[in-house]
């Protein structure tokens, strides 16, 4: 079983342990079980449904699967299930009637990566809510279950749904990043004049080695799908669609400044995942390495602070060249 799938099903088993006399007994333990619950609930669901429309912390959202509807809450409970249209028509009258709250001004859009959820902006984005004067939302797509357009689109219905007045800036970590780029390709003059900057962490902009290397292993067809397929299989389809932002955008690549980086699969300096040169795109007004894995972007604090530099001045600051520790 892969280390993921195990550690999953470790948290589903200890959040059974719920219904026992000690858990009941023992309010700690309880709560623990509940958090893994509730973690289990959420990275599952993550991989199936997607936003169509977000209100700071309340969304709607469609599964990929079979195009259900449902309306969460701040606290990701659901509120409302039906079709879209029945799903809609409800988000529009809890807003009308204040339960939704409004927002006016910038907005600042985070996008997840490749088999992730919203959870894993979640240390980032509270970072910049309280560094920026800004409206920052995280957006949530079904990475495994649909297909790059999908996403776009769902992205195009959650922009289109922000307030006109405000600019929009994206901070993309891994795959978010060619969601965006894909969204810029197929929208229109009057959306794209919308965006103000764009923060790219760790994007395969030019691919992924390690995708390339998947593709070699026997069988690994029959198990991959959505944008995941795309990039194993379709990069030679997939990249010519991709849009370079028309505004300002910087890229942070994590990786060890040498030229073994943080994997031995890999070639030349990585962050364990993607490549440092499969980071790069012509025309970025910035670049930054930082000594961080892929997966911990989100919480590191050099990244964060970087973020926040330039989305408020287009460039990144300078930086000590001591080591993170990864986690």
């Amino acid at each position: 079983m892969p280390p993921r799938a195990g550690a999953v099903l470790l948290g589903l088993l200890l959040g059974a342990s719920l219904a026992s006399p000690l858990a009941a007994a023992d309010a700690t333990v309880a709560a623990r079980d509940a958090g893994w619950v509730s973690a289990f609930r959420r990275s599952r669901e993550a991989l199936v449904w997607s936003d169509l429309a977000i209100r700071h912390d309340w969304r709607l959202q469609r599964n990929a699967r079979d195009g259900c509807c449902r309306i969460l809450d701040p606290a990701d409970h659901t509120v409302r299930a039906g079709t879209e249209a029945e799903c809609r028509q409800a988000f529009t009258e809890l807003e009308r009637e204040g339960t939704i709250p409004l927002h006016d001004g910038p907005t600042v859009v985070l996008l997840h990566g490749l088999g992730e959820g919203r959870d894993s902006m979640r240390p980032l984005a509270e970072h910049l809510r309280a560094a920026l004067d800004a409206t920052v939302i995280c957006f949530g797509y079904a990475s495994v279950s649909a297909e790059l357009d999908d996403h776009s689109r769902g992205l195009a219905a959650v922009v289109a749904g922000l307030p006109a007045s405000g600019p929009v800036s994206f901070v993309g970590h891994s795959l978010g990043n060619l969601v965006v780029r894909r969204w810029m390709a197929l929208a229109g003059e009057a959306e794209l004049s919308r965006i103000h900057r764009v923060v790219m962490l760790g994007p395969p902009n030019q691919g992924s080695q390690l995708a390339r290397m998947a593709a070699g292993i026997w069988g690994i067809s029959q198990h991959v799908e959505g944008s995941a397929r795309e990039l194993v299989y379709d990069w030679a389809r997939v990249a010519p669609g991709l849009a370079v932002p028309p505004c300002d955008f910087g890229i942070v690549a994590g990786g060890k400044g040498d030229d073994a980086g943080y994997s031995m699969l890999l070639e030349g300096d990585d962050d364990a995942i993607v490549c440092v040169e499969e980071t790069r795109l012509e025309g970025a007004r910035d670049f930054l390495l930082v000594p961080v894995h892929h997966a911990a972007m989100m919480k590191s604090p050099a990244v964060q602070r970087a973020t926040e530099t330039f989305l408020q001045t287009g460039r990144f600051p300078a930086r000590s060249s001591a080591p993170e520790q990864s986690r």
